[in-house]
């Protein structure tokens, strides 16, 4: 492990260091320093130091040999045997990413009288489908799902393991990648796979203003969980593999959690599965141009959509939202209406495969991004595709 290493008899008490550290991780009591958790080795205090009295040691990383880790592991999500869409996603990236190396994909699929929706997934070419099936995994539950993942990586030891980035998958992936005292990376937009098995995972970082690179080279498997509609999903290839059962013991399927009842969620049309949305951004002000613009989406067949200022506002619930804290859609056609473009916003929709925006800023951003640039008042362009709109029904 990094760590600062304080040379006390170099060190001349000018504090220098204390005053130059961008954390206040730093301090010099009873004439030796003294560093707290808010340091992150960012090196400044060494560089700073005009007595060179502190330098940064690192410890040698283990040995690992990469040999022993092989194949992309996928979790398959699913609600009581019917698999969501972005497992199809994962495993057609993992495709691509295991034919780098020569490897395979397997999959790993937990619940309860799974086994015919496992058999589906040998459809789409994976090698082989772990299934953990027993009643106590019929519902999700942290503690016994991540003690079952975890056998499952002991059993088949994968280099790469790809979770999607659902509000069950952002439960699981942490707990198990704790287990292997591995590393993690959250919504990761690209993935790529070097020949030495590294998987380099890209996502926004900052806010969105760069698109950070990392690697967990040291360390086996790689952890990285994928945001729904972000890959392209597989296709169907021949059957070659295999559905094989796993063995589960008490230890493994015992749970803290009391499962008390359950209750249907009220069935909601997700944006991120729409084929045709309006977006509508700050620069919608008004009631009555929502309401336009509310009635110019059900003409067309859209779900309505927001930027993340509606939502703050109160005017749109968080589940219209579209970007890095909302959701991210790939829709045949997206209208936006009065949305600048920052990259917040464009990172979650930047993939449709139609983009017309309107907004009555010529520089904004999101017209280096459309397909179709209108540059004039939402409103009145709205106001009048209506109109158009109604001229044709008539005809």
């Amino acid at each position: 492990m990094t760590g600062l290493v304080f040379d006390a008899a170099r060190c001349t008490h000018c504090g220098l260091c204390v005053r130059q550290c961008p954390f206040s991780a730093l301090s010099m009591e009873n004439d030796r320093l003294e560093v707290s958790a808010a340091c992150r080795m960012c090196g400044v205090c060494v560089r700073s130091c005009p007595q060179q009295a502190i330098r940064m040691e690192k410890a040698d990383q283990p040995m690992l040999d990469k040999r022993q880790w092989r194949d992309i592991l996928v979790y398959v999500e699913h609600d009581e045997g019917k698999i969501h869409p972005v497992t199809l996603e994962l495993i057609g990236k993992a495709h691509e990413l295991a034919s780098v190396v020569g490897q395979h994909v397997r999959c790993l699929m937990i619940g309860d009288q799974i086994e015919q929706a496992a058999d589906t997934l040998l459809d789409y070419g994976v090698a082989e489908v772990l299934v953990a099936q027993d009643p106590q995994l019929r519902y999700f539950r942290s503690d016994n799902y991540t003690a079952v993942f975890a056998e499952a990586i002991r059993m088949r030891r994968p280099a790469v393991v790809l979770v999607g980035a659902t509000v069950s998958g952002r439960s699981l992936a942490p707990r198990v990648a704790a287990r292997f005292r591995t590393g993690l990376t959250a919504d990761c937009t690209v993935l790529q796979m070097r020949e030495n098995t590294d998987l380099v995972q890209i996502r926004p970082a900052f806010g969105g203003n760069i698109m950070a690179q990392i690697l967990n080279t040291h360390h086996r498997p790689q952890f990285a969980t994928v945001r729904y509609k972000v890959m392209d999903p597989a296709h169907r290839r021949p059957r070659t593999g295999q559905v094989v059962r796993m063995t589960l013991n008490e230890t493994m399927l015992k749970s803290r959690i009391q499962l008390l009842k359950t209750e249907p969620h009220p069935q909601q049309t997700s944006i991120a599965d729409a084929e045709v949305l309006v977006a509508v951004g700050r620069g919608i002000r008004d009631e009555k141009t929502l309401q336009q613009i509310q009635l110019l989406a059900g003409k067309l067949g859209a779900q309505l959509a927001c930027s993340r200022p509606l939502v703050e506002s109160g005017r749109f619930p968080v589940y219209r939202q579209i970007g890095l804290s909302g959701r991210t859609v790939k829709p045949k056609l997206i209208l936006t209406l009065g949305i600048s473009g920052a990259i917040q916003f464009t990172a979650g929709m930047n993939q449709a495969e139609k983009i017309i925006a309107v907004n009555t800023d010529p520089r904004a951003p999101i017209f280096d991004l459309a397909h179709v640039a209108v540059v004039g008042d939402a409103a009145r362009i709205t106001e009048q595709m209506l109109k158009e709109m109604e001229e044709i029904s008539e005809c």
